[in-house]
């Protein structure tokens, strides 16, 4: 398995543990969850089931009855989940106490299905039975994070803090994709795992899918953009599979792919022509724990103004190319990937890219114990005040403030006299707008660096290159 180095070191403490353990596993569709669990847990299962999508409680108990009758050989048809949850006590009763026996329910939400009662009695099933034991593991795991955090995890009745870890599992970072494709066989330049990262993301499912002898442009013509492609219609399932009433969702989601830099949550009530609900702030707040979307503050400014961004990479690819070609005309791909709009959505998704790696630029700066904010500026012309745009802000705590300049080219970027004494000026443009006392550094963040000359070596304080980024 590559990476998950703290989730396997969470799952090795609970096959410690000397009582019954509660573990929550949540983290967007395809990020590899199930897969976790099966190869770190699956030599302890004694009983696992996986619900089923948009079914009735009846098909969740018959599903459940099936499973239970796989490992009992005894048949089992439960008339309610009272009823289910007996039955499976029962058949853990007779099971080797001396070793650790663990329980999975995959697809939670789907079961959990309205008015069934199954999480009341999970609820008693744990505090009634297995916390009385000391050699149970229960896991429940679901897409639907938002869903498990506010009924499960944040639950006020039963289940109060019952849950004793929680994972939360990300998109693998460059670095563990560099790691995984290697692990497949698969030896690409870091430009062109750059490129299939701000396309699909590090998203395990969608990694597999590339072959040997693929270039990036090939591989994602063959699963984006062919009518037999496997992520031909990953986009028209992503959210429905992990909201109820999506649609919601995919608005602002639409609206946001829209935006480069992020909008704010006036502006996006706006563009979707409704007030502010509970059920808008129901999905922005499930799109941002779901890792779709991030929330940021301008520098400077309060959290209520903060400002949404998308930040999942196949959302953005998929409404700046898939969406448009939904016909899936022969050589539309081909056509894009040297266009000029790709480079403009080269250069958008590599600022995310960056967005998502502050850890790994911090480390590369030497400021990973220091504690940070990260915003950007967008100050727009009015009056005596020129606007400047500043990609990427790391305002830090040891009085110093990194200027970020993103640059996604072809080959070395250069800078030029011209950009020289645009760039002067920027930096102090900030410092007279934000009338800042910390140390400016202007930072250059780059897939292929700069070129050595008199005006990088005056202005540039700090060059971070892509190989920096992917080895840390």
């Amino acid at each position: 398995m590559v990476g998950r180095k703290s989730e396997k070191a969470i799952i090795e403490s609970l096959l410690k543990s000397q009582k019954s353990e509660f573990l929550a596993v949540t983290g967007r569709r395809r990020v590899g969850k199930t897969y976790l669990i099966d190869t770190l847990l699956g030599d302890y299962y004694c009983f696992s089931m996986t619900g089923i999508q948009n079914a009735k409680t009846s098909a969740q108990l018959v599903n459940f009855g099936i499973k239970l009758s796989d490992y009992t050989n005894v048949s089992c048809s439960p008339k309610d989940w009272q009823e289910a949850f007996h039955q499976l006590k029962i058949y853990l009763r007779k099971l080797d106490k001396e070793k650790k026996q663990v329980i999975f329910i995959d697809e939670l939400p789907w079961i959990a299905t309205a008015r069934s009662g199954f999480v009341q009695m999970l609820a008693h099933f744990w505090n009634d039975y297995l916390s009385k034991q000391d050699n149970f593991i229960l896991v429940i795991c679901g897409s639907a994070t938002s869903w498990i955090t506010q009924k499960i995890i944040n639950d006020k009745g039963g289940l109060h803090n019952r849950v004793s870890e929680i994972i939360h599992l990300y998109p693998f970072s460059i670095s563990e994709t560099n790691d995984f494709l290697k692990s497949k066989g698969l030896h690409f330049t870091n430009q062109e795992i750059t490129r299939i990262y701000m396309a699909l993301g590090g998203i395990p499912f969608y990694l597999d899918k590339l072959n040997k002898g693929e270039s990036f442009a090939a591989a994602v013509k063959r699963i984006c953009f062919s009518k037999s492609g496997i992520l031909r219609n990953e986009y028209d399932n992503l959210y429905k599979a992990l909201f109820n009433n999506a649609s919601l969702h995919e608005k602002i989601v639409d609206i946001l792919a829209q935006n480069t830099t992020g909008l704010s949550r006036n502006t996006i009530l706006k563009a979707l022509a409704m007030k502010s609900s509970g059920s808008y702030q129901r999905a922005i707040d499930e799109l941002v724990v779901s890792d779709f979307i991030i929330e940021t503050s301008p520098f400077g400014k309060r959290k209520r103004d903060s400002l949404y961004r998308l930040i999942d990479e196949f959302s953005i690819f998929y409404h700046h190319f898939m969406k448009q070609n939904n016909k899936f005309n022969p050589g539309y791909w081909q056509q894009k990937v040297a266009s000029q709009s790709y480079k403009i959505w080269a250069g958008y998704a590599f600022e995310s890219f960056c967005y998502r790696h502050i850890k790994e630029i911090k480390k590369v700066l030497g400021i990973s114990g220091v504690y940070t904010e990260v915003s950007r500026l967008n100050v727009t012309t009015s009056g005596e005040v020129k606007g400047f745009q500043i990609d990427l802000i790391i305002d830090r705590k040891d009085d110093t403030i990194n200027l970020c300049e993103i640059k996604f080219y072809a080959s070395k970027f250069t800078i030029d006299k011209k950009y020289y004494e645009a760039l002067i000026e920027k930096r102090q443009r900030f410092i007279t707008y934000t009338k800042t006392r910390k140390q400016v550094f202007l930072t250059f963040i780059t897939n292929h660096g700069l070129h050595a000359n008199k005006y990088a070596d005056e202005i540039v304080d700090a060059e971070i290159s892509l190989e920096e980024i992917m080895s840390n």
